[in-house]
């Protein structure tokens, strides 16, 4: 039998049915392997921002701690200006007050040649003794200018600094928010413990390199923190500088400044203690020993030992300090 064509109007009905409200279907949640290669990437990216963070937060203390300094010198000039003023006013009144006795008139009334000696004497002191006091008010206040200036443009530099760190910051909580969702998805999120007591090490390192670990090892549980220095949480550069500080080593704070620190080591000669660096220096991570490396992974992990071959290839090379 032939059913012959659908009414327009029918179709219409038999459309909007089939089709779910809202318009376009819903886009399918990844797979795992989606949901982890996105996490890859993004971790990747935090890395690679929140090392920028820490060098915009590093530059903003140092701006700040310049400016202080500054604005410091500053008031202890400004200080010094207005006691040399209220001086050379004093000065001014007692010129005003007494007439000028230094002029050739008033020390010619003198009966005594001594005394008229005596009183040009006085003279060329009190001269002296004013010409310097207004030198001095205009070099203090000629150098008050300088301080200030440069107080201003040390602060105006502290201001940019700031910004830097709330932009980066921003882009950091966002990334997280992002993280924290896949994690939670793959049921893989691990809030850590920031009273953690972590584990004691017991490899083949020696010397200040054995207590770097020891420390590192004693963080073990606690969570990764962005910008992170200890005690409750670590990024990882913040986790290795405070690892070789109690080892006696003061490093840079930023995994791409502790690139540069200490000599290079190839990966076929690590040494426990000696610092590994991912590709794009955007991780940073200490070898334990043994075909192992300690370290603050990302967002939703904590600190924890993993085999460098974990990281397969992704090595930018290792650093001594």
């Amino acid at each position: 039998m032939r059913l012959g064509r659908i009414p327009l109007a029918t179709g219409l009905a038999i459309g909007l049915l089939l089709t779910p409200m809202g318009g376009a279907l819903a886009d399918p949640k990844p797979t795992v392997s989606q949901a982890k290669a996105k996490l890859k990437k993004l971790n990747d990216k935090a890395d690679k921002v929140v090392d920028r963070y820490n060098t915009a937060t590093e530059k903003y203390k140092a701006a700040s701690g310049r400016y202080a300094k500054l604005n410091e010198s500053y008031k202890r000039k400004l200080a010094t200006v207005a006691d040399l003023r209220e001086q050379v006013v004093a000065m001014a009144v007692d010129t005003y007050k007494m007439g000028d006795y230094t002029s050739l008139p008033t020390m010619m009334t003198n009966d005594e040649p001594g005394d008229m000696l005596y009183s040009m004497s006085l003279t060329q002191q009190l001269s002296q003794e004013r010409a310097d006091k207004l030198a001095a008010f205009d070099r203090e206040n000629r150098g008050l200018k300088i301080e200030r200036d440069s107080a201003q443009d040390a602060l105006g530099d502290a201001d940019k600094e700031r910004d830097a760190v709330n932009k980066d910051r921003k882009e950091i909580l966002a990334l997280i928010a992002q993280q924290k969702k896949l994690l939670n998805r793959l049921g893989a999120y691990r809030a850590g413990n920031p009273n953690s007591t972590g584990l004691k090490y017991t490899g083949p390192a020696s010397g200040n390199a054995a207590a770097a670990l020891s420390f590192a090892y004693g963080q073990i549980g606690k969570p990764y923190v962005f910008g992170g220095t200890g005690p409750g949480g670590f990024d990882c550069s913040g986790l290795t500088q405070a690892a070789w500080r109690a080892a006696g080593v003061e490093l840079p704070r930023t995994t791409w400044q502790q690139w540069t620190a200490g000599r290079a080591v190839d990966m076929n000669d690590l040494q426990p203690g000696d610092l590994i660096f991912s590709q794009g220096l955007g991780h940073v991570s200490l070898y334990a020993g043994n075909g192992q490396m300690v370290h603050a992974p990302q967002t939703g992990d904590v600190v924890k030992v993993v085999s460098l071959s974990a990281y397969g290839s992704s090595f930018a090379g290792a650093r001594r300090p």
